[in-house]
């Protein structure tokens, strides 16, 4: 048997490494952040568990690649969906609705992620959060943004801000209270993007 070439095995270990991901998204949201184990991750995934450690210096840094790489999924998959648009103001609000979208269908998974980058890690720098920092800056290029390098970070920390008050244990926000404070700050009308059931919340006037 004559061995294989490079680029062979450049995609055997692109798909040994893209079923970890998947399994580790699979797990997390079905037993939780702790009670999953590299083992299982590895079972689930048909891998040896030596593969792992091979991919990923451990499992906090695999938990946030397989998230992230979720999340640049979701997003793309949002931009780019029927009918295809370059309008910078509904790319931006189908942004906005793929991330908060996360949060009210992935809610164990989420809040294991944001747990995650509070403590001392923080970001795991690695390919998957590139892609997702890469999607999200370009719709806010798109968008209209003159100064990307200042409006992604703080559109960033928004819609962190919005994960975080949605997956809060004991005292969530509505999603669509925070989908509009979001949809006002940039200017979005309601209709844009994929508007939830519920009706556009009033709020109070002074």
């Amino acid at each position: 048997m004559s061995p294989r070439s490079p680029s062979v095995n450049e995609e055997l270990r692109r798909r040994s490494r893209e079923r970890l991901l998947e399994a580790t998204v699979e797990l997390v949201g079905e037993r939780g952040y702790e009670t999953t184990t590299l083992a299982d991750i590895a079972d689930r995934a048909g891998s040896a568990r030596g593969l792992v450690s091979y991919y990923f210096p451990g499992k906090r840094q695999l938990f946030q690649s397989a998230v992230h790489r979720l999340m640049h999924r979701t997003l793309e998959a949002a931009l780019l969906r029927e009918p295809r648009t370059e309008d910078g103001r509904e790319l931006l609000a189908r942004a906005i609705d793929a991330v908060i979208g996360l949060a009210v269908h992935r809610p164990v998974l989420m809040r294991a992620h944001m747990s995650g980058v509070l403590q001392a890690e923080g970001f795991v720098q690695c390919p998957e959060q590139q892609r997702l920092a890469a999607l999200l800056s370009g719709a806010v290029e798109r968008y209209g943004s003159t100064a990307v390098g200042v409006d992604y970070p703080l559109l960033r920390a928004q819609l962190m801000g919005a994960v975080f008050a949605i997956v809060l244990p004991g005292a969530p926000m509505p999603p669509e209270l925070l989908r509009s404070e979001l949809f006002q700050r940039y200017g979005l009308e309601w209709e844009l993007g994929v508007p939830p059931e519920a009706r556009q919340p009033r709020r109070d006037t002074p």
